[in-house]
């Protein structure tokens, strides 16, 4: 969805420039933010699910030790 949703919105931006169609043009550079800030999402997401995992496991090796 990222990378095909940025080239969607390259092939938009330069034919709204070669067109000198500015809101075909704009449409391009808004797609292209839109998915950057979808994969900068992605990216915290993943990172976010490590951690808790991480946490899970901490938690998990706390229960063995307790009561030893």
């Amino acid at each position: 969805m990222g990378a095909t949703d940025e080239a969607k919105g390259k092939l938009k931006e330069a034919t709204g420039s070669l067109t000198g169609s500015d809101g075909l043009r704009q449409e391009g550079q808004a797609q292209q933010e839109k998915s950057e800030h979808e994969s900068e999402a992605a990216k915290k997401r993943a990172a976010a699910d490590a951690a808790d995992a991480k946490a899970e496991g901490a938690e998990d090796r706390e229960k063995g030790h307790q009561g030893t």
